[in-house]
């Protein structure tokens, strides 16, 4: 797997005891520094970009737009061909109603054309390799800066602050880690982000009591969740009457958040439901608004179009449009008006609660719904968790999990010419160690996974019911 050495790397493969030495030792040094540079310097442009006016926005966004398509064209072959193609004169663009002109990419052309899209070596020391899952199966591949760590770190905290959140401050988690079980608890610690991780994949009742005791014993913190985990806890809280008062708000990413379980979640934590929503291509980035439960659009981050069925840009309040994204920070490889497959409603460019000149939308419908997996115990592991954004599928077209038995899933895989049985096992393998003995895996190769009546692929074609497990 090609993976860049950056300070995120090697932290996240460094053993706990290691860790927590380096914790100790790294304790008097600010937070803020501990991250880096470009943490710092995107943490003061956000808060800038905060104050500008409208018209401040557009020129930054005209400015980097015409930065990027000018250096696609230049450097990327793939784009040279597709404007060329498309009869587009780049020194033409010169106003954002021009940038409308140039052709949506997506995820095909990325696939089709990696090597004629990059802007450096993709061997180089500071690129990290991606896959990611999608709207339609196919998993796409790309490739990008491993620098986007600091940055995107900026964006995130930024939202959080918005939920009261200060840097340093007690996060527990439920995103997907694979924790190692101490004295039976599923859980690992962060000595320097102060996080305390627990294992969404082991979402039994005996688990969940573990987890709930733990969070109970902890001071003021912050829940960092998928929207499905900590529905899951939830439930299990609301079911055993427990109550919890020390968590001051729910911050939540990765998949579809849906009304009736965002409500129930703020009933029984008794405290705000902040959503994010972003995507592994880090093109555009949005945090609810302190003052609702609307998006809004970060402006430095990248730039945002709704768009409708026939390809027209959406500006009228209540339609709902695919979201496309340019992006401003990977520098490897450029995404250029990009359909992301997932779906908002348009609700504005300016903020009349928190005066920001942010684009505004709300209803965010993405290809992270939130399927599960059904574990030998009847306990359910969000498909987000188990997601690989490594090389465990290359040579993979698609892919599917099968499952209608608790603790039993076959991964189904429509594979290329290279695809060899070494790479099966290396699939089952990975899948597998995520998993950590919850669910049997093993793997078939088909011809085709056939797709909703919407075009939609479904990850996990679950015949079980995960209410039950029946």
């Amino acid at each position: 797997m090609k993976k860049a050495f950056s300070k995120k790397n090697l932290w996240g493969a460094m053993p706990e005891p290691l860790k927590k030495l380096a914790g100790l030792a790294l304790s008097p040094i600010p937070l803020s520094y501990l991250i880096g540079k470009k943490f710092r310097d995107t943490s003061a442009l956000i808060l800038s970009a905060d104050k500008w006016s409208r018209k401040q926005v557009d020129q930054y966004h005209l400015s980097k737009l015409k930065d990027q398509v000018q250096i696609a064209y230049n450097k990327c072959a793939a784009y040279r061909k597709l404007y060329d193609d498309a009869g587009i004169v780049i020194s033409s663009l010169q106003t954002l109603d021009d940038f409308k002109k140039l052709p949506f990419i997506d995820k095909s052309f990325i696939n089709n054309n990696i090597d004629d899209l990059l802007l450096v070596d993709k061997n180089g020391s500071d690129v990290d390799y991606v896959t990611t899952g999608g709207t339609s199966g196919v998993p796409l591949t790309f490739y990008i800066n491993a620098g986007r760590s600091q940055i995107e770190y900026a964006y995130l905290v930024d939202g959080w602050k918005r939920a009261g959140f200060k840097l340093g401050d007690i996060k527990a988690v439920l995103r997907g880690r694979v924790t190692g079980a101490k004295n039976g608890l599923n859980r690992s610690y962060d000595p320097i982000f102060n996080e305390h991780y627990y294992s969404n994949f082991h979402m039994h009742e005996t688990d969940m009591q573990s987890y709930v005791s733990h969070l109970q014993s902890l001071k003021a913190c912050f829940l960092h969740v998928y929207p499905s985990s900590v529905y899951q806890l939830a439930r299990y809280i609301k079911k055993k009457n427990v109550e919890i008062r020390n968590v001051k708000a729910i911050l939540a990413e990765s998949e579809n958040v849906y009304p009736e379980q965002r409500k129930f979640v703020e009933s029984v934590f008794n405290c705000r439901y902040f959503s994010s929503y972003g995507h592994s291509e880090k093109l555009v980035a949005a945090g609810e608004c302190e003052h609702s439960s609307n998006y809004h659009i970060w402006p430095t981050y990248g730039y945002l179009e709704l768009i409708d069925e026939q390809g027209n840009v959406i500006t009228q309040k209540g339609q709902v449009g695919e979201i496309v994204g340019t992006g401003f920070m990977n520098k490897v490889m450029p995404f250029i008006r990009y359909r992301t497959g997932d779906y908002a409603e348009y609700v504005g460019r300016y903020c009349d609660k928190c005066k920001r000149n942010h684009l505004i939308i709300k209803d965010i419908r993405g290809h992270n719904v939130q399927e599960h997996l059904v574990a030998i115990d009847n306990s359910t592991i969000s498909w987000s968790a188990i997601n690989m954004h490594d090389d465990t599928f290359d040579d993979v077209v698609k892919y599917q999990f099968y499952q209608d038995t608790p603790g039993v899933a076959v991964i189904k895989v429509v594979t290329n010419d290279k695809f060899s049985e070494i790479q099966a096992q290396r699939i089952v393998a990975n899948i597998g160690g995520k998993l950590k003995g919850r669910i049997s895996v093993s793997l078939i190769v088909v011809d085709d996974i056939a797709l909703t009546n919407r075009g939609k692929s479904v990850f996990v074609d679950q015949h079980i019911n995960v209410s039950t497990g029946e």
